[in-house]
């Protein structure tokens, strides 16, 4: 058995069913959600949706995916949200009989374990980790968005998941998943994580004291939500893929670089040992890797555009600054650390986001606020066991500290 959570060369374990392969999609009003269903209505002989789940806030367009999918099963995290989707799914169906409703904190958990091939978690953020956990303990082929599931409970995954169990739907770990098939997991010497640099790729740490929230939020190829693209411009998000690269695929921290590269084409690269690279490249469009996610191990065709090699274009790659942009190398610390101190990391940077949107903190203070969190939780205990509890704990912690010296930082500034 390998140590790799992600192996392209081992294929998925999970229910054979004869027609198109029944799906679970977690966070289904979201970015990642939406374009999955996109995916899904685009093949319907080959996928078939059984359950959706969000939060709630956006009642009608859950309901119309609902409607539009024929699901049996809707969930909805906030339990006060459930009269409007009722409502909206009333108008939809009409004298039709109502899809099952679970509501609450769980009820993501127990879609998760619905009975299905595949459940896609796009939940954002460590809320998804039970969810996650509860997939792969019912045997469920995980495609894997929510990336805070490994970075806070790493162990837990590892725990439960099995050979070709879990397939990752970030561009950059899809990337990753799609090279390693060019050689033997022996082979490998290095992964190459490509960054596009955000929007403020190539100034300096003093150039960046003064950049407003409107500015972080331009990001100059992707559109997400404020949290991902401000994560983006700190390039915290990198650090998260980097923490994410090392469980999926159990390589040293040392041998995993990051490489920007403004253009979002090649989404990244696995150096082997006889000096060969292998690149995966396309448009940046979620739907490729999404797509890829669903249907492995085959390719869905026409999932996303293909390039039009008839147009020229020029690919440029740059070394990553680490003192403008310390957010890798602290990620890396607290990779190796390990235990809750990814989960101290996450929910620091989440909070001093929310602080550096609201004007309460600088943009540089955001990262100097983690540190200092990280730096405060210190090192775990040796033989700490993870748990579900203690990550939850620690990530409180956390953010109540992260809000405590964002405060400070602003009471200062005045």
């Amino acid at each position: 058995m390998t140590d790799a959570l992600a192996d392209p060369h081992h294929r998925p374990h999970a229910p054979a069913q004869d027609g198109p392969r029944d799906i679970v999609i977690l966070g289904s009003t979201g970015s990642i959600g939406t374009q999955a269903i996109d995916v899904v209505l685009r093949n319907p002989d080959r996928f078939r949706v059984v359950a959706v789940g969000a939060a709630g806030g956006r009642a009608d367009l859950l309901a119309e995916q609902a409607h539009r999918l024929g699901v049996h099963t809707v969930a909805v995290a906030d339990a006060s949200a459930v009269p409007a989707v009722r409502e909206a799914l009333a108008a939809r169906y009409g004298a039709a009989a109502l899809p099952e409703i679970l509501a609450g904190p769980d009820a993501a958990t127990h879609a998760a374990q619905l009975p299905c091939h595949s459940v896609l978690n796009g939940i954002t953020g460590s809320i998804g980790l039970r969810p996650t956990l509860a997939a792969l303990e019912a045997g469920r082929v995980l495609i894997l968005a929510n990336k805070e599931s490994l970075i806070v409970g790493g162990p837990l995954v590892r725990a439960l998941a099995r050979p070709g169990q879990v397939i990752p739907v970030d561009s950059e770990h899809s990337a990753l998943f799609q090279a390693l098939l060019g050689g033997a997991r022996s082979e490998v010497r290095k992964l190459i994580v490509t960054a596009s640099g955000g929007p403020f790729r190539g100034r300096t740490r003093a150039q960046l004291a003064a950049v407003t929230p409107a500015e972080a939020m331009a990001h100059p190829t992707w559109d997400m939500g404020p949290v991902i693209t401000i994560n983006s411009a700190t390039l915290v998000n990198k650090g998260l893929e980097v923490i994410e690269a090392h469980l999926l695929y159990d390589i040293p921290f040392e041998r995993i670089e990051v490489v920007v590269h403004p253009q979002s084409y090649v989404h990244s690269m696995v150096e082997f040992t006889d000096g060969s690279t292998l690149a995966q490249a396309s448009p940046p469009d979620m739907r490729m890797p999404i797509a890829l996610g669903l249907g492995w191990p085959e390719r869905v065709p026409d999932a996303a555009p293909a390039f039009d090699w008839s147009k020229a274009s020029t690919w440029e790659f740059f070394p990553l600054d680490e003192e403008a942009f310390p957010a890798v190398s602290l990620a890396r610390h607290v990779g190796a650390l390990g235990s809750t101190a990814p989960a101290v990391f996450n929910a620091a940077n989440e909070e001093c986001v929310e602080a550096f949107r609201t004007g309460r903190l600088s943009f540089t203070g955001i990262m100097d606020t983690v540190a200092r969190v990280v730096e405060e939780h210190g090192t775990p205990a040796p033989g700490t066991r993870l748990t579900v509890e203690n990550v939850l704990e620690a990530e409180e912690w956390a953010r109540a500290r992260a809000r405590e010296l964002a405060q400070a930082s602003e009471e200062a500034r005045v």
